[in-house]
């Protein structure tokens, strides 16, 4: 079996499960072999009823004081009892399984397991596991995966699924060549693939997880030291002269750039000039003002003769920039001569075809859009500039889709995501970087707090007031729904307990990656207009919209984001000229993750809190939400393996140097594996 086979070729596959995975993005072997568990249920040593933790999943080891009742609620049979040891009782509830009451009598003595809910002083364990004490040794430190799931699919369905995949998949040939492999100390791939999903204890479990993460980092640099290779030798078809009109627009502005957005702004105007061609990331804080010096550089392009077109991941924020840039060529009276179109998949047929024929013939020199700006319709008249706003939304391989549109273009990439220079150097390494470390001075700083569940109600009053004042609000929770063994918030629940929390006049709404583009369009569309008030959302919004009358963000389960990541949230508040507040909510007995958060309010820095993540963020940190919009990077996480991806870094700098086709014999499985990853960064841009 391959792993591009589909995963209707795995027994137990019907039509019906094979759409359930579909949901979660599986429609091959090797995407459900990627699909790794997002947390592990470890069996940990058994605890006194007295330490159990509300919320928590724990084992004890207690003797049942009484007989169990079963009594009928609706269609449930419940079935209940108490356990106790020398701390403490503790109620036990089962759910549809009568045969109980023969197998546990009182007087009988187990490890039960499962998950605690406190009510007053009493302790609930629901639905416990129940093992001798012989048998939970067994058990003891074992890590049984937990994935993330839609309705429908269980965590059972999943795990089957993948063990027979294991079991049908050869992977007995290592594709890393034995000398990196043996430099590096790292795991055959075929014991990193199983212990992944089923480690053996959580040693085995790093060493998987390392040598998967130096795979992912190790083919992505190679792609792009490969394609900064084939860049270094473009000539700049598109060489451009100074010109005083950006001169006068920056003089017009109604306020003052930064000395760093003049620094970046000169770096961009030396490079057009070049006879090389462009290749630049600009940096900067949400906020820091990377868009104006975009809209300079098609400023520039367009009197020079070329077209420009600018790539953002949502059509919202499409026709945000749009009607920025209308503006601002209106208040310069440049709009007539430049002629901006705005292209996105919205766009009505006969619309559509209207700007193909502007783009096509030159009667538009600036074109904002989303990645419908490189589709195969898409012909350009003389496409001198591309600037992608949010590099890691699209892959490598997308800004490549433009250079089949002519002359490969001059390229400018816009990020928000702070990441330490070191890391950016390996990371963007086909791009020259710029970095705008100033915000504007009109802003005002944002007031933040870090605190637990306890706080809530007050967050809620305080919202309701802030709303009532005509601002909005976002809340943000780790998860989509509620998940098979997993604790956290999700948007859906939450939304609804927020409906009955707030006033009926406040509006909620939400947002999640697994709505389709138009649903998520319509929601941000209705937030940025103030129909909806409050909007409960995943990270997804980290690349929304900008709606400078958001004035609270609120973050749930706070503790299992990486900083840097709480940074770019919080960037999406304080736009406009209101007092904004960030409210940062530990989960129960996070006090200890809750220190990390404190980091946050001492800087709005973002570079320097990535570099704190970095510093925070260890082999021990095993679990959490991951950093989205990493790259694309499945395990890797660049924050918490940056040991690993500069290893992986100088393992493909050695590999190239010796054999930069990757024609030995000993790369000949690397090279199709590169290739194999290269095509599904194609196929999945992250849109």
């Amino acid at each position: 079996m391959k792993e591009k086979e589909s995963i209707r070729t795995l027994k137990g596959v019907g039509e019906k499960t094979e759409k359930l995975f579909q949901k979660v993005g599986i429609s091959t072997v090797g995407q459900l072999l990627r699909y790794y568990p997002r947390d592990y249920d470890i069996y940990r040593e058994p605890v006194t009823v007295e330490s159990l933790n509300d919320q928590e999943t724990g084992a004890v080891l207690a003797t049942l004081t009484s007989s169990l009742d079963m009594k009928k609620v609706r269609n449930l049979t419940v079935i209940s009892g108490t356990i106790a040891d020398a701390t403490g009782r503790c109620r036990v509830t089962w759910f549809n399984q009568p045969y109980l009451r023969n197998q546990l009598r009182r007087g009988m003595t187990f490890v039960f397991r499962g998950k605690i809910s406190k009510k007053g002083n009493l302790s609930v364990m629901e639905q416990p596991e129940v093992c001798t004490p012989a048998a939970y040794e067994e058990k003891l430190n074992s890590m049984q995966p937990k994935y993330a799931l839609t309705a429908g699919l269980s965590n059972n369905m999943v795990t089957k699924m993948v063990r027979a995949a294991l079991e049908q998949l050869d992977l007995s040939q290592d594709y890393l060549p034995e000398e990196i492999r043996l430099e590096y100390e790292l795991a055959e791939y075929n014991f990193a693939a199983v212990q992944i999903h089923f480690p053996s204890g959580q040693e085995q479990y790093l060493e998987a997880r390392k040598r998967l993460a130096f795979d992912e980092f190790l083919l992505f640099i190679m792609g792009l030291k490969q394609l900064k290779e084939q860049n270094a030798a473009d000539k700049n078809h598109y060489r451009m002269k100074e010109v005083w009109k950006t001169e006068e627009v920056m003089e017009n502005l109604p306020y003052q750039l930064t000395g760093a957005q003049k620094n970046v702004w000169y770096e961009i105007e030396q490079d057009l000039r070049g006879e090389k061609l462009m290749t630049r990331l600009v940096q900067g804080d949400v906020g820091s003002g990377k868009t104006i010096v975009a809209f300079l550089a098609m400023i520039m392009t367009a009197e020079n003769g070329y077209q420009s077109a600018i790539m953002v991941p949502t059509e919202v924020l499409a026709r945000q920039h749009y009607e920025a840039l209308t503006k601002l060529l209106e208040e310069n009276e440049l709009l007539e001569q430049y002629r901006p179109v705005l292209l996105t998949g919205s766009n009505t047929a006969k619309e559509k075809r209207q700007i193909y024929e502007a783009i096509a013939s030159g009667a538009t020199r600036m074109i904002v859009g989303t990645h419908a700006l490189i589709q195969e319709k898409v012909t350009y008249e003389s496409l001198g500039l591309v600037i992608t706003d949010e590099q890691h939304r699209f892959g490598v391989r997308q800004r490549e889709e433009f250079s089949s549109k002519g002359h490969k273009p001059n390229i400018l990439v816009m990020s928000a995501t702070p990441i330490p220079r070191t890391l950016g150097i390996i990371l963007y390494g086909d791009l020259d970087i710029s970095i705008i470390d100033e915000l504007p001075a009109q802003r005002l700083p944002i007031k933040n707090c870090v605190v637990d569940t306890n706080y809530r109600n007050k967050a809620y009053r305080f919202i309701e007031k802030q709303v009532q004042e005509g601002h909005q609000v976002y809340v943000i929770c780790p998860m989509v729904e509620e998940s098979e063994g997993m604790d956290g918030e999700n948007v859906i629940d939450y939304a609804e307990r927020l409906r009955h929390e707030l006033s009926s006049s406040v509006t909620v709404g939400i947002l999640h990656g697994k709505m389709k583009p138009k649903e998520k369009n319509e929601i941000m569309e209705a937030f940025s207009e103030n129909r909806i008030q409050v909007l409960v959302s995943t990270t997804v919004v980290e690349v929304g919209v900008n709606v400078p009358n958001a004035t609270v963000m609120m973050v749930e389960n706070a503790e299992r984001f990486g900083l840097a990541q709480l940074h770019q949230l919080r960037g999406r508040v304080g736009r406009g000229q209101w007092q904004s507040y960030c409210i940062f909510i530990h989960g129960k007995n996070q006090a200890e993750k809750s220190k990390r958060l404190q980091i946050l309010n001492k800087s709005n820095d973002g570079f320097y809190i990535a570099q704190e993540d970095l510093k925070l963020r260890g082999p021990g940190d095993l679990f959490g939400v991951r950093q989205s919009g990493d790259l694309n990077f499945e395990i890797a996480d660049i924050f918490r393996d940056a040991s690993i991806l500069k290893k992986a870094s100088d393992a493909a700098g050695y590999i190239l140097s010796l054999d930069g086709t990757l024609e030995l014999p000993q790369h000949r499985l690397l090279k199709e594996k590169l290739e194999e990853y290269a095509g599904r960064q194609i196929e999945d841009p992250g849109l």
